[in-house]
């Protein structure tokens, strides 16, 4: 029966042509799914350790960044390069990091992170000289990776009811991590030598190592492909060119020859990366997922989040370390001015659960919102809090209320954006974008403080009017921010999808024609219109529920159960489907529970509430299904055979060779109604995918028709078939 379903330009459209098969009647060694998730109460605490880990090996050189020249006996702006290259190497591992979990394993990849940085942090710690610590640092921003990659597992291995407060906790580690280590880094840098910062963040490093082995398992959620090397190196020589001069642009002079000629190398590098990226079939970074106005909304709204939350970081304990005898300098130590700045960080870890129960009310839209509103009233009440050592803790609490609610938000919305395959990507650029945040903030707001100083003895400190225009400076990305967040699609209530029947005399078969109306999903994202037909286990088709998804699986009404079990098999002989994917929803579309297929392809849910669910099979390669039951107190077990998928892609091609975007090409039945329709992308490529095996005739339009028959067989993957098109006659008679 036909399906149709509606693609942007360019993405590959994915289709569920035929009937699925019926669920295999074969039974395989059970293995309960407990003990896989025996240690999943820790995975949440154990991954924040090591967010905060990293958060404080970033921020443990900020107590004696001003003794760095006398401590590596250089040039004050040679010295400034060992707080440069951990910025760089985080940026750049960020997202290549999270790519590289999300094909080979996040957890694996998050103990890479963390190695790096625990070798980094060795290396600096027996050292003196320049060259080698910047060796040390660099290798030290690796473990930037660790935030996303901590998403990322999350989202794979927690319950939807846990995974709320779970990311908020997640992200805002990194704030919490650098309140703490402020007045520790202090305090050790006053009481003995500070290569003592070094070994100490070692030893947490090998900590967080050492508990995620023993605490976090390996997931099964991978995403397809190959990594894309030369789009890694192309990210990182544009990221190289765009933040080298945002860092280093005052000690080079923004109008220099190095400066303008860096940033006019980081635009031609990253559009041709950009062009690159859309051209290869598994990119570094998904462009296409990245445009969507929820993604791309939120990664902006990152920056100005990222601008807001170093700002203060920067001001306040240099206000609390000047002395008083400028007038306004509080003239506190360095133990005591990050003990008064420690609060923004505990107080980011405290608004977790906050965030977690506003945003199951209102969504992370709204929670992101109000974060930056109370944002904006924290600076706009440092503005005038400025003269005494308790006051800068108010400006601390309030900011670090709304930055923790607004860093709590960003996760959030990502997740709901993107597939559970590109989770750990998408975060990972996102958390880079939070990174370019911070660099410009500390680029504009270094800037001011220079500008507006005045001398004090042998050096010049930062004015009163210099402090308030920084904040000011922040309130104004605040504004950014909130405005950019406004226009982010808003959650949208669940709905059950319409559901039209239609039948064939011959087949007796019926199509149904779902169209999701929204998700109750975090991100609150379109879906896609849906049909599948459906066969149940006797032979007779029956409707059912229709998907949301754009796989589009198929459902059948299964008796009633309080635990559900089974076992998932794939290709034509069975093949037990390791890691292969169950994921259970209520009516209204929420997920309740998740788990994955072990080695003999069993899998178990328990202790379900009772109710109506849809079950929902999916693996690699594999066309997913989906079945209906009612919860009651019997067990029931629910096999499954899926059947291995196969695609269609190719180019269409015009005149003299070139690729046509935006043709039509359409993928027939044998019967001539229409099973999948799609358009080219810019470089006038199409695919189908989910495709079951059998004749199809494809046929491209836009100029002069011309048609080609395709048949996929029995373990087929994939058929490629590129089409020429010009303005003659070009239709020919079908073989």
């Amino acid at each position: 029966m036909p399906q149709t379903t509606d693609q942007r330009a360019g993405e590959p459209a994915p289709t569920a042509a035929h009937p699925l098969p019926d669920p295999t009647e074969s039974a395989a060694p059970e293995a309960s799914q407990g003990a896989r998730r025996a240690g999943s109460g820790a995975v949440v605490p154990v991954l924040a350790f090591a967010g905060i880990v990293v958060a404080v090996m970033q921020t443990m050189l900020v107590p004696v960044i001003k003794d760095l020249p006398t401590l590596l006996a250089t040039a004050p702006s040679n010295a400034t390069w060992i707080m440069t290259a951990t910025l760089l190497t985080g940026a750049v591992a960020t997202p290549i990091m999270g790519r590289l979990g999300d094909l080979y394993g996040k957890r694996r990849m998050l103990l890479t992170s963390l190695a790096f940085m625990v070798v980094g942090s060795l290396i600096c710690g027996f050292t003196v000289d320049m060259t080698t610590m910047l060796v040390g640092r660099a290798l030290q921003g690796f473990a930037m990776g660790a935030i996303p990659l901590g998403i990322g597992i999350m989202r794979d291995e927690l319950p939807r009811e846990r995974l709320g407060s779970a990311m908020a906790l997640m992200s805002s580690s990194i704030g919490v991590g650098g309140g703490l280590a402020l007045p520790a880094a202090s305090l050790v840098a006053q009481q003995a030598d500070w290569h003592a910062l070094f070994f100490g963040s070692a030893g947490l490093g090998v900590l967080a190592m050492l508990l995620s082995v023993a605490f976090v398992p390996e997931t099964s959620v991978r995403a397809t492909g190959r990594f894309d090397v030369i789009g890694a190196i192309g990210l990182t020589l544009g990221l190289i060119c765009l933040l080298l001069p945002i860092t280093k642009g005052s000690d080079w002079g923004w109008g220099s020859p190095t400066t303008l000629g860096m940033f006019g190398g980081a635009l031609a590098l990253l559009v041709l990366w950009g062009v690159f990226e859309l051209r290869v079939s598994a990119p570094l970074v998904d462009l296409r997922t990245t445009a969507r106005r929820e993604v791309l909304l939120t990664n902006l709204t990152s920056i100005m989040v990222g601008v807001a939350f170093y700002a203060i970081s920067l001001v306040l304990p240099q206000l609390l370390q000047l002395p008083a005898s400028t007038g306004y300098g509080l003239g506190e130590s360095m133990v005591v001015a990050g003990l008064c700045v420690a609060p923004l960080g505990l107080t980011m870890m405290l608004t977790a659960p906050v965030y977690a129960r506003i945003s199951a009310r209102r969504g992370p839209k709204v929670t992101l919102m109000l974060g930056m509103l109370i944002i904006a009233i924290g600076y706009g009440a440092g503005l005038g809090l400025m003269s005494a050592a308790w006051q800068t803790v108010i400006i601390s609490v309030i900011v670090g209320a709304g930055i923790g609610l607004a860093y709590s938000s960003l996760p959030a919305l990502i997740v709901g954006a993107v597939d559970p395959s590109e989770t750990s990507a998408a975060n990972g650029l996102n958390t880079l974008m939070r990174s370019i945040g911070t660099s410009v903030s500390s680029a504009v707001i270094g800037m001011v403080l220079a500008h507006m100083s005045i001398p004090a003895g042998a050096v010049s400190v930062p004015t009163m009017a210099g402090f308030r225009t920084s904040f000011a400076i922040a309130t104004g990305a605040v504004a950014v921010g909130l405005v950019l967040a406004a226009f982010l699609p808003s959650q949208r209530t669940a709905s059950r999808p319409k559901l039209l029947a239609r039948s064939g005399e011959e087949t007796g078969e019926f199509e149904l024609v779902g169209t999701a109306e929204g998700t109750g999903g975090t991100g609150g994202t379109d879906s896609a219109p849906a049909s599948a037909p459906m066969a149940d286990t006797a032979g007779a088709t029956t409707p059912a529920f229709a998907s949301a998804s754009p796989s589009a699986p198929v459902a059948s009404p299964q008796p009633g159960t309080r635990r559900v079990h089974g076992t998932l098999l794939g290709g034509t002989d069975g093949t037990p489907l390791d890691g292969g994917r169950v994921v259970l929803t209520d009516a209204l579309g929420t997920v309740v529970a998740t788990t994955t297929a072990d080695a003999h392809g069993t899998w178990e849910l328990t202790a379900l509430p009772p109710g109506d669910f849809t079950l929902v099979l999916s693996a690699d390669d594999h066309r997913p299904q989906a079945r209906s039951f009612m919860a009651s107190a019997t067990p029931a077990r629910q096999d499954a055979r899926l059947s291995p998928e196969a695609a269609v892609r190719g180019t269409v091609k015009g005149p003299h060779g070139r690729p046509l975007p935006d043709a039509a090409v359409t993928l027939q039945e044998q019967d001539g109604s229409v099973a999948v329709h799609t358009v080219t992308g810019p470089d006038g490529t199409f695919a189908f995918t989910g495709l079951a095996g059998g004749a199809y005739t494809l046929t491209a339009a836009g100029y002069p028709p011309h048609a080609d028959r395709v048949t996929l067989t029995t373990g087929d993957r994939e058929c490629r078939l590129d089409l020429d098109l010009t303005h003659e006659a070009a239709t020919r008679p079908l073989p």
